[in-house]
């Protein structure tokens, strides 16, 4: 299987491609992202691509001619960008790459990175929607969500393929750039204790065989990947012994702009989450990807056991030794 991975880069990406490179059933391995990779690899091509070149990114897929694109070109909010490059510069990945992807004569499926998200909290929306739920999002980050889902969608039709279009919860991980992780962390977290809601997490490992397992399933549809259960932000924040600080009303307005000087930004998908939740059935994810991922609660203990700052021994290689295989282009 011929495989490209989109947003390599990151940490979620980066961990795709090493599970994809121990794989002996994986034959080429293709990635690219506007950044490098955060980890060693052997023997995947690397493109280092602007999501808005959208003449490089249409070369590079049509290039490698992929039996299988994951699409993980999706920059979510105050996470690695500032909103509004993070906004277009996931419109332009899924234009491009998708669109390229679709004129591929290889290509057998579609996998898609999207998110819970795009369920929405709108009043008197379910508060815990499954895949047949309506798609009705209520944030930037959810809107952009469901236009990569349209595009994923019409080249899949177009290519007459699966699209796998996995919605998961907020991911966390060890070093996993994330908005929600970095304000629970804050010594002191702004809560609402008289409306909020209990939300889910997905940990960047469970994540990562998610993807993995939906490159080779297949599936034709949305499907949702969760840790089970779920907590509140004021139980998420008293799990890590920091200070909930109760807030509400016009309140919620100092409370972000402390938070962003804290350099915890608070864009609307993550106020919302802590305030309205955001939790799903993933029964679909487990039953179909045969991935179970550790629980919400197990997401939020890690988190706070997390280092700051980690201390990375330096290898000395002696005459002999085999460096990575890794290329970039």
């Amino acid at each position: 299987m011929r495989v490209l991975v989109t947003g390599m880069g990151g940490e979620l990406g980066t961990r795709v491609v090493n599970l994809f490179e121990h794989d002996p059933a994986v034959s080429d391995i293709c990635g690219l992202d506007a950044y490098p990779p955060r980890r060693r690899i052997y023997r995947v091509a690397f493109h280092r691509v602007d999501p808005l070149d959208r003449r490089k990114a249409v070369s590079v897929v049509r290039d490698f001619d992929p039996e299988v694109i994951v699409h993980l070109g999706i920059y979510e909010p105050n996470a690695r960008f500032n909103p509004t490059p993070a906004r277009l510069g996931t419109a332009a990945s899924a234009v491009s790459v998708l669109g390229a992807a679709a004129s591929c004569p290889s290509l057998k499926a579609i996998v898609v990175r999207s998110g819970i998200e795009v369920y929405g909290r709108r009043r008197g929306a379910r508060t815990r929607p499954d895949i047949d739920s309506a798609v009705d999002p209520t944030t930037p980050f959810g809107v952009s969500l469901a236009r990569v889902e349209d595009v994923a969608r019409e080249a899949g039709q177009a290519a007459g393929v699966p699209v796998t279009l996995v919605r998961g919860a907020p991911i966390l991980g060890p070093s996993f750039p994330s908005p929600v992780g970095r304000y629970l962390r804050l010594p002191m977290v702004a809560v609402n204790p008289l409306a909020e809601l209990p939300f889910s997490l997905l940990h960047q490992e469970d994540a990562a065989a998610a993807f993995v397992s939906a490159a080779w399933v297949r599936h034709d549809g949305p499907l949702i990947v969760a840790g089970p259960g779920a907590v509140t932000a004021s139980q998420a924040v008293r799990l890590g012994g920091r200070i909930p600080i109760p807030v509400m009303g016009p309140s919620w307005f100092f409370a972000r702009r402390a938070a962003e000087l804290l350099g915890a930004p608070l864009p609307p998908h993550v106020a919302e989450l802590i305030v309205r939740g955001g939790v799903a059935d993933p029964t679909s994810g487990v039953e179909v990807l045969g991935v179970e991922p550790r629980s919400t609660r197990d997401v939020v203990e890690q988190l706070y056991r997390w280092e700051t700052v980690a201390s990375v021994p330096v290898t000395h290689h002696r005459p002999g030794d085999q460096p990575g295989r890794g290329r970039v282009a």
